[in-house]
């Protein structure tokens, strides 16, 4: 039998459905609980909705069941895939992975590997989309596999938060500095450390200057780059992320892969409205 190489990936990652279809990429759903219900996140439940609704509930997130990931390798396996890469959001911000792997070693007929990408949402996605691309390629399971863990610190998302309310809320701070100035207005840009947690890139007094300093970080690292995928990102702040696409075009055009949208429901719990990102891959090695 031919080996036949499956990518699988969770709701957090962010991949645009486009591309999820484009790359037949499978994709797990993380849960959005409130009081009364509970939601597949990206399925039964959009982003606006969860965030149009803040005010009343702040739900709680939940991991897949081990039952809901099997049931997802088995729609692959019979599919005729023998072989899955599972890129998925950092450990240090979810069980996630943990449950994916635990649920994988259970399937002793298919070969497995679950790539912890130390990142969240497009950071994480964007290995979902190089290893199909790759695949693509007719690259062997093994190789694409070690090419995906010698990209994680390839791949970059950086936030502007308009409140770090949420994050404290959810107990999802990492190292982030707790409620610093928001007297002062500071305003943190965030991203996810060597170790997948939430860390402060810099601190900036006012909206307008967070954005600013976060396009010129983002900028700065990219502007000798042939090859990199790029995203502009937001919580239910279109306006602003449409303002960041406008200064940030020549570098769209220039990008291998270019994605936007909305972060998941479940990251939006998280962090509230208002949060716009900036996230590049760099890539070296595709033509």
């Amino acid at each position: 039998m031919d080996n036949k190489i499956a990518i699988l990936t969770d709701s957090c990652s962010d991949v645009p459905g486009d591309l999820l279809e484009k790359y037949h990429i499978y994709q797990i759903s993380l849960s959005i609980n409130y009081k009364d219900k509970s939601y597949r996140d990206r399925i039964d439940i959009t982003p606006e909705e969860v965030y149009e609704n803040l005010g009343n509930e702040i739900p709680h997130t939940s991991l897949p069941s081990i039952g809901e990931i099997n049931e997802v390798i088995e729609q692959i396996i019979s599919d005729g895939f023998n072989q899955i890469i599972i890129p998925v959001l950092s450990s240090g911000l979810s069980g996630t992975y943990k449950t994916i792997q635990m649920a994988c070693d259970g399937f002793k007929n298919i070969k497995t590997a679950v790539i912890d990408t130390k990142n969240i949402a497009l950071g994480s996605g964007f290995f979902s989309i190089y290893a199909a691309q790759l695949v693509e390629k007719h690259i062997g399971f093994d190789e694409i596999v070690k090419k995906l863990e010698d990209k994680v610190n390839n791949s970059h998302i950086y936030y502007s938060l308009q409140t770090l309310h949420y994050l404290v809320k959810g107990g999802r701070i990492g190292r982030v500095e707790g409620m610093f100035g928001s007297l002062l207005q500071i305003k943190p840009i965030i991203s996810c450390d060597k170790d997948g947690i939430y860390y402060t890139v810099a601190k900036v007094r006012g909206r307008k200057q967070s954005i600013n300093k976060m396009i010129g970080l983002v900028q700065d690292k990219i502007k000798d780059k042939k090859n990199y995928y790029l995203t502009i990102c937001h919580g239910y702040a279109q306006e602003e992320a449409d303002k960041i696409k406008n200064l940030m075009q020549p570098y769209i055009d220039k990008a291998t892969i270019y994605m936007e949208g909305q972060i998941s429901p479940a990251l939006g719990v998280h962090t509230g409205p208002g949060l716009v990102g900036i996230g590049y891959f760099d890539l070296d090695d595709i033509d």
